[in-house]
Order: C-alpha cells, then structure tokens, then sequence
C-alpha cells in the first residue's frame, strides 16, 4: 500500500524537500514513524475522503500522528515545495507548454474558519474557493483559496505573481506565460492593462459579447483540471477550519496531477 501511494520517483523527490526529523537530547519517548509511511497515510486521507480517525491501521502510524505530521510539513511550506520540485521536473523534460495558460476557480462548501465566507450561488451558505492557474495543458501552475464570497478579479494578480520560476531544458527559468484566457469574472480594464505591462496577452472574454453557454476553445482545459482536483476526495467539501490545512490538501492534489503526467 506504501508504494502504491508513495512511488519511489515520488519519494525521492519528497526526501529533498522534508525537513530533518527533530532530535531528542533526552533520549527515550517512542519509535518515529518513518516519513514515507507518514506520506503514504496523508496522501490516503486526501484521496479517498475519510477523516483523520478513519485511516487504516495498515498504515502504521495512528490518524492523530499522520496529522500533527501533517501540521509539522505544512508549516514548513513542504507541500508547495514538493508541487515547484514536480513542476521544475517536468519543465526540464519539455512536458509544460508555455503559450496559453487559464485561469479559473471553484466554490465549496465549509465550516467557519480562516478564508470562508458567504456563497451569493449557494444562498449565503459558508464556503471556500479555489484559484487556479494552468498550463495549457491543464497542468496546475499556481493556486490560492479564498473565502466564497471573494470576486474571481481579486485573484488574478496574485495568481500570476503566484507562478513560480520553473526550469526549462534551454534557457532560464520561466514563470510567465504567453496568452492567459479567462472568463467574463476577469473582464476588468485594470486587469488587461495589467497583463499587458507584464508582457502578457490578455483573452479575456467580454461580458455581453462572448457567449456564455460554453467555456471557450482554450478556456475548457482549466475546467478539466478542476475535476482532476476533484479526484481528491478531501476536496470536496472544506473540513479544515485552518486556511493553511485546506491549502495544503489543495497543493497535494495539484501535485498528483502533475507527477501523474510526469510518469505517463
């Protein structure tokens, strides 16, 4: 079950980026788990749904240690490290296409907790939102969460500063893309204007122009990425009433999708 959830390709690229395992100067106190164990069970919890008392005892360590791990790596930036190692990987082998990347986010319901908010399209219920930045493919760049109630053009900017310099076979590193597409909740003038200082054609779609019954011939590939996300069952509905938790699971499942391309 371990290698099955943690390959060794992934595994290796995990060991670059967990932090050292504290020492004890005292001695004594109980076995450590080793941290691909610790992985394996985490990884189960955000793909399959279940709570953190719910994990199997095959795993080895108990819900409660797999989640104070869990806070451990999540506060040491681990997850988001890991998806930039993933994407730096795919970058040098020429797996990421630069020329059209989109935009777009998804609503879930939550409890009360950091970054929630009313849902004005789920009659004023608590919710999250996820934002998403892909290539053109539909490989995740860069994400954000946000209370429900937050407008889609407040994440734009910081999704596109969000995408981090990736490596290339040739050349620099690259962290801009050539086009970015999103839909009518991006068409702002200060948005266009603020694309193209940055270099970066803008195809926005314009309210009471482009139709609104399909997502657009570039647009689409974003849509697909968010049901990928939706393979991380942990996702569909937010339990985390810490914004750092929830956006933790959320790097997970993007990394995922990208190691999952990258061992096609």
């Amino acid at each position: 079950m371990v290698e099955r959830l943690v390959p060794d390709e992934l595994w290796e690229l995990f060991e670059r980026v967990v932090p050292p395992a504290p020492a004890r100067p005292q001695g004594g106190g109980r076995r450590r788990y080793g941290d691909r164990e610790v992985l394996a069970a985490i990884i189960f919890v955000a793909t399959s749904g279940c709570t953190w008392k719910q994990l199997p005892p095959s795993f080895g360590p108990s819900g409660p240690t797999a989640h104070r791990r869990f806070s451990e790596w999540s506060k040491a930036r681990v997850w988001a490290k890991l998806h930039r190692l993933v994407l730096d990987e795919l970058g040098s082998r020429e797996q990421l296409d630069w020329s059209r990347c989109a935009i777009d986010s998804v609503n879930m319901r939550a409890m009360k907790g950091d970054l929630t908010g009313p849902n004005p399209v789920d009659r004023g219920k608590y919710g999250s939102k996820i934002h998403l930045t892909t290539e053109r493919t539909g490989l995740p760049l860069s994400i954000g969460i946000s209370g429900a109630n937050m407008h889609d053009s407040q994440g734009l900017q910081p999704l596109v500063r969000g995408i981090p310099p990736i490596r290339s076979r040739r050349g620099p590193r690259r962290r801009k893309p050539g086009k970015l597409h999103g839909d009518k909740g991006y068409d702002y003038r200060h948005l266009r204007q603020w694309l193209r200082s940055r270099g970066i054609t803008h195809r926005l779609a314009r309210r009471g122009v482009e139709s609104s019954t399909h997502v657009g011939r570039h647009r689409w590939v974003v849509e697909r990425s968010v049901a990928w996300l939706a393979g991380c069952r942990r996702l569909h509905r937010r339990y985390e009433r810490k914004a750092d938790h929830f956006l933790a699971f959320t790097s997970i499942a993007c990394t995922l999708i990208c190691y999952r391309r990258l061992t096609k």
